[in-house]
Parts: C-alpha cells; sequence; structure tokens
C-alpha cells in the first residue's frame, strides 16, 4: 500500500507541477506556441477547460479557474488515498 500510496503522490505532483508551469508561461508571450507548451496545453487544458467554462475572469483580467481547480485535484488526491487506505487496511 505504501509504495501505492509514493506512485500517486508522484503522478499528483507531476500534474501539479505541469498546471503551475502552464500557468506561468501564460504571463510571458508566445511560449505557449514552442513544444512544451503544447504538450502541456494537451495534457492540461482538457482538466482546467469546466473550470474556466463555470468561473469567469474576475473583471475581465485574472483567471482564478486554475486555483480552484488545483484545489479540486488536491482534494481528489486526499479523497483517493482515503479510499485506498479504507480498502486496503
Amino acid at each position: 500500500m505504501n509504495q501505492v500510496e509514493r506512485i500517486i503522490d508522484a503522478l499528483y505532483n507531476i500534474y501539479f507541477y505541469m498546471i503551475v508551469i502552464y500557468i506561468l508561461m501564460s504571463w510571458l508571450p508566445n511560449l505557449r506556441e514552442n513544444f512544451i507548451g503544447e504538450l502541456l496545453a494537451k495534457l492540461v487544458e482538457p482538466y482546467l477547460a469546466p473550470f474556466r467554462k463555470f468561473i469567469p475572469p474576475i473583471m475581465g483580467l485574472l483567471d482564478i479557474s486554475p486555483v480552484i481547480a488545483l484545489f479540486v485535484l488536491q482534494f481528489a488526491l486526499v479523497g483517493l488515498k482515503g479510499i485506498l487506505r479504507y480498502i486496503f487496511w
């Protein structure tokens, strides 16, 4: 069980940092047009899209939907770990 939990933590951390890097890339012009930006977009946008659909930008400028998406991802991680502990212990 401990090994499974470490794998889940590693996958969570990788995806978390992918989202953070993708968000930071949006601050620099044309950075999302390179190979890494396009790859991150393909991996991250399907998860962020539903949040952007329901959470509009503040004053049309500040998009807080990725922050909410990261909170939901953390909540899912804690829930998944709880379920796995319940099943295997």
